[in-house]
């Protein structure tokens, strides 16, 4: 149940980190590295055991520790301290404790596995649909694949150029909606086209039926231009289509 649990390093990644810095600390040192199948371990079976050292996060688990122990009939471990540093890498979106969630949070977008060729997927263009809410981050992360020679679609851009005067769609909409959604230079009014269809389930299907089959249209135009330009990567910002 941990988050981004896929993003756990392997035991054996972590113990050889772990056995690097008791080494680096202490080349002398005798230890051993117990792969933990429980909370607890060897901490509450093992007689030898006399001292746990915890920090003040995990000190809780420590008392926890020292609990079991004396259902089981062992004598509680000294518990001793140590004040840990603050981390300077510490980000606003990670937990204040010292953990590997943290060490995951900023795993994140890092290639787990080289990629797999799969003969079932085109090879060009590769295209990625960004959607999700307003202030969601499409637009942010449209740029930042822009940046990496990314070819980029704004489908609502292109739902609002669907229905301009001379647009595929802009006959339709009027034939369908009436002239008075008509402005005096002949462009659509778009508060009034929006007054009649949201809160009207009919209508507004109405809208969408005529409008999203031109936007998909036209955003397969752009990819077929994308792929005649050598662009194998094309983000297409979809949040649907908006008035």
């Amino acid at each position: 149940d941990k988050v981004l649990a896929e993003l756990i390093e392997p035991y054996e990644v972590r113990a050889a980190k772990l056995r690097e810095f008791l080494e680096d600390v202490k080349p002398s040192l005798r230890y051993d590295i117990v792969p933990l199948a429980d909370p607890y371990g060897p901490s509450v079976t093992d007689p030898d055991l006399q001292c746990l050292v915890v920090s003040e996060e995990t000190r809780r688990g420590g008392e926890a520790v020292n609990k079991k122990r004396l259902e089981n009939g062992l004598p509680e471990l000294a518990l001793y301290e140590i004040l840990l540093m603050k981390d300077p890498d510490h980000s606003q979106n990670e937990e204040e404790k010292i953990s590997s969630s943290s060490l995951r949070q900023r795993l994140l977008g890092t290639l787990l596995r080289p990629p797999r060729q799969d003969p079932a997927l085109p090879s060009c263009p590769y295209v990625i649909g960004l959607t999700g809410g307003t202030g969601s981050g499409k637009t942010s992360i449209a740029k930042l694949l822009g940046h990496l020679g990314a070819f980029c679609i704004d489908a609502d851009k292109l739902g609002h150029s669907v229905y301009v005067p001379g647009g595929p769609a802009y006959e339709r909409v009027v034939a369908t909606f009436g002239t008075e959604i008509v402005n005096e230079d002949g462009t659509i009014n778009r508060k009034a086209l929006g007054a009649k269809v949201f809160g009207n389930q009919e209508q507004l299907k109405s809208l969408t039926d005529i409008v999203w089959p031109e936007i998909a249209r036209m955003v397969k135009e752009q990819i077929r231009e994308a792929d005649a330009q050598g662009n194998c990567r094309v983000p297409v910002a979809a949040q649907g289509w908006a008035l």
